[in-house]
């Protein structure tokens, strides 16, 4: 695993570069390994029924099946041009709950037909239950019931514009669970003009409407085909400068909205094929200061929810630094590691995934020796160091942040090493995990090889014995021998001219 560093093995030159790439390899290993699930869960839109419909205190109730015989029934009855239809339809929607249900009902011929008929009818009450029920259908896990209903999506598109908040919200959640479950609803509404319609329906002043357009939003820009096909047309709109504004507004705009919108931001910059563009509309500096904002507000009554906002916004910031566009030329703000530092401090307990993602943006601001100096001039490295028994992505990532700072020289890896760093690091070396050992030996080694008077402490500490045990370890043994060789050398020897077995481990 080290074996790019036989080349240049002192802190300057192309060494620094080596030890640099090796780490980052890593990363992208670990990165993929902490990419985050596709968030397509469908959502659902029910007003109250559950006591209507037989249901107590609130709770979900799924009809039983219905027989083919009686779907059929239902679906005349909805036929017919008479005062029982609207009660028909109430039926019906009810009965759609159920997945055989659905089933049965989109292989009716005429169904889906007679369904469009009433959502575009003049009949306000008509066109809202057909609508429900619709809406009842796109939540199906079924893809060839989302496939049948391929003919309405050209008029929940209509409908987007000039209808009320409560109609176009379904619409739109409508849209978005059909979107989750078919490709071919969704190579159907591109040329229907979803982009669009969207970015028309952005500069709504409905709290509603701009959650559920995030919601539909979030779910194309999931697609697998998003980067080539969604992306693109998404850059083309007004959509970016919007998208970004909402989340920016954070707390004002609607916690649900600016979440949305987050995720939103988050996907684009994930498929990487944006990021030049999002830096244009000037996202790392909106966004580093909307996570000041929110890092305000949390010793104070932070909304529920929160952690839902700041974890995409993190994200963002974490991957748009990853770029390596020349980001680091627009974030130079040293209130920003205070800001991590109190979200840490908050989430820690009740949502510790936050750390994690706390974590990684930290490892990308601390490639850079702005942030390095500002971590250790800030006293803020023993605060870093409590995180190491978090969990396991926590230690290696909070050991990844040390390497970051070891690798600047022999001044930072003093500062370390006054640190209480070794004292807590020997515990370390004890773990059973593999990933979190390797780590921490990369952080002796370039502590040893810029400040020698490390090693002779951690001597005297006993972590020879800590390295001894890893020995007969298959992943861990040549770097712990290697290491071993390093401390055993005279206090005065250079660290630029080890000796060959911790050349060939570490090179």
């Amino acid at each position: 695993m080290w074996g790019r560093r036989r080349r240049g093995v002192g802190p300057s030159g192309s060494g620094t570069e080596e030890l640099r790439a090796r780490r980052r390899e890593r990363e992208a290993a670990l990165r993929k390994a902490r990419r985050q699930e596709q968030l397509v869960s469908k959502r659902l839109l029910r007003e109250d029924t559950a006591a209507e419909e037989g249901g107590q205190d609130g709770a979900e109730i799924v009809p039983d099946p219905l027989s083919e015989d009686e779907v059929l029934e239902l679906l005349r009855g909805v036929q017919r041009a008479s005062e029982e239809r609207k009660r028909s339809l109430g039926r019906l929607r009810w009965a759609l709950q159920n997945k055989e249900t659905q089933q049965k009902f989109v292989r009716l011929d005429g169904s889906i037909r007679t369904l469009i008929g009433l959502f575009t009818s003049s009949l306000a009450d008509m066109q809202m239950e057909a609508a429900r029920c619709l809406h009842e259908l796109s939540h199906s896990s079924d893809p060839a019931v989302a496939e049948a209903c391929l003919p309405v999506t050209s008029y929940l598109l209509t409908y987007l514009s000039g209808h009320s908040v409560e109609f176009m919200e379904l619409c739109l959640y409508t849209l978005g669970n059909l979107v989750v479950e078919s490709e071919a609803v969704r190579k159907q509404l591109l040329p229907q003009g979803i982009i669009p319609v969207l970015a028309s329906c952005i500069q709504s002043p409905h709290e509603a409407v701009l959650e559920g357009l995030g919601y539909v939003l979030s779910q194309l820009l999931q697609a697998k085909e998003a980067p080539t096909e969604i992306i693109p047309l998404v850059l083309d709109s007004v959509l970016p400068q919007h998208m970004l504004r909402l989340v920016c507004s954070g707390l004002k705009a609607g916690i649900g909205t600016a979440v949305e919108f987050a995720w939103c931001l988050h996907y684009i910059v994930c498929s990487h094929t944006a990021n030049a563009a999002l830096l244009s509309l000037g996202a790392l500096p909106a966004l580093t200061s909307l996570l000041l904002d929110l890092a305000s507000e949390i010793p104070q009554d932070a909304p529920e929810g929160l952690e839902l906002l700041v974890c995409p916004v993190l994200r963002c910031l974490s991957n748009l630094l990853a770029e390596e566009t020349g980001c680091e030329v627009q974030i130079q703000d040293e209130r920003l590691l205070v800001a991590l530092f109190l979200i840490l401090q908050c989430f820690l307990q009740q949502h510790p995934f936050i750390v994690q993602e706390c974590l990684w943006l930290l490892n990308n601001l601390t490639d850079k020796p702005f942030f390095c100096s500002t971590l250790l001039s800030l006293d803020l490295l023993p605060a870093l160091l409590q995180l190491l028994p978090c969990s396991q992505m926590a230690s290696v990532l909070v050991l990844t942040v040390l390497c970051n700072i070891a690798e600047k020289g022999p001044g930072y890896c003093q500062q370390l090493h006054q640190q209480p760093a070794l004292p807590l690091l020997l515990p370390t070396l004890t773990l059973p995990n593999p990933e979190v050992v390797g780590q921490c030996l990369e952080l002796l080694h370039l502590l040893f090889l810029h400040w020698p008077e490390a090693a002779a402490d951690f001597v005297r500490q006993g972590g020879h014995r800590a390295l001894e045990q890893h020995q007969s370890t298959p992943e861990l043994q040549e770097r712990a021998r290697a290491l071993l060789d390093m401390v055993g050398q005279p206090l005065g020897a250079s660290a630029f001219s080890p000796c060959h077995a911790t050349l060939s481990a570490f090179s």
